[in-house]
């Protein structure tokens, strides 16, 4: 966390070299580094890494960029920034957050560059739109996992969680306009 807090590693290589460290050191059992490996996941994000590229390489996210930018045009520039945190917010619930991001990122940035406005506002609103699905249980691990000893009902994730919804759009888009400026 110092390397990276000082600008001397990428965070990437940072903790992969701590998580590493730490086997080697014994401080984790080689034995539960295993278990605790979440074998669909990994699969399912080795897929959606081609699938992001691909989006990327053949037009497809210019095509859906474009799409969205032409209701962009209309709005302002917090509009814009929500509609891009919305339609994150909107596909986690049929991938996981992960695989939101990698199919989204692509596009928030060609979204912004169309618009002329610089991309860390979108890449950020599309990060945190994928950490937040509380619309159903599927859509991120944690809702799962409280799904059944809170002994909730699938209609109580969204009844519960666009109210939730609501407030981290109408909080998360001015504040990722004062940490990240768009022009």
């Amino acid at each position: 966390m110092v390397a990276t807090a000082f600008g001397l590693l990428p965070v990437s290589v940072a903790f992969f070299a701590a998580a590493v460290g730490m086997v080697l050191f014994k401080v984790i059992p080689v034995r539960e580094v295993y278990q605790s490996l979440d074998g669909p996941i990994l699969v399912m994000l080795a897929v959606l890494i081609p699938v992001s590229d691909s989006l990327r390489s053949t037009g497809a996210t210019e095509v859906v960029a474009g799409e969205l930018a032409k209701l962009g045009t209309i709005l302002p520039a917090p509009g814009a920034l929500m509609l891009i945190l919305v339609a994150a917010m909107a596909v986690t619930p049929f991938l996981n957050n992960a695989a939101t991001v990698l199919v989204m990122a692509p596009i928030a940035a060609e979204f912004a560059g169309d618009l002329g406005y610089r991309p860390e506002a979108f890449l950020m609103a599309v990060a945190i739109g994928a950490g937040c699905d509380f619309l159903t249980p599927i859509g991120h691990q944690c809702n799962t996992l409280v799904m059944g000893p809170g002994g909730y009902r699938f209609s109580d994730y969204p009844r519960l969680g666009l109210p939730l919804s609501f407030l981290v759009v109408i909080v998360a888009v001015p504040m990722l306009m004062i940490v990240w400026p768009m022009n």
